[in-house]
């Protein structure tokens, strides 16, 4: 029997290198953007509010950065209903906004990013272009 299992963890490094494409594209797009990257057990590991972010996208882009990060699976794509359940049962800090997307290697999610301020769309195209440098950077280790 196993009692202990090895774990990816998402680096503070990786944290900012996630971070730094995130702004790359918010800034070409010109949506400046708050932008939250938590590790696996949703805890903070970096968060910029891009001059001229809204103040209130500090909570959802950290909410939505949660959300991905504890479900797997991209925000904004669940049924109304379950998503005000969702929210309900989680005292708010679950979020079924577009933005959020999860940040995974060989399948393990070792955490999310999420991205408020912008439209819907907007936010969702500044995290993918996140994941997709993540994923690059994965490519380029190994991490066996």
């Amino acid at each position: 029997m196993n009692i202990v299992r090895p774990a990816l963890k998402l680096t503070h490094d990786g944290a900012l290198a996630v971070m730094q494409a995130a702004l790359a594209t918010a800034t070409a797009m010109g949506a400046p953007q708050c932008i939250a990257i938590v590790d696996e057990g949703c805890n903070l590991l970096a968060f910029v509010r891009m001059d001229g972010a809204r103040v209130l996208s500090v909570e959802s882009a950290t909410r939505k950065a949660m959300t991905a990060a504890t479900t797997g699976e991209p925000t904004g794509h669940m049924p109304p209903e379950k998503a005000s359940a969702l929210a309900a049962a989680t005292s708010g800090r679950m979020t079924n906004l577009l933005g959020g997307l999860p940040l995974k290697v060989d399948g393990q999610i070792v955490g999310g990013i999420g991205v408020g301020s912008g439209t819907g769309e907007q936010d969702l195209e500044v995290a993918r272009a996140a994941v997709a440098a993540f994923a690059r950077h994965i490519g380029n280790m190994d991490v066996a």
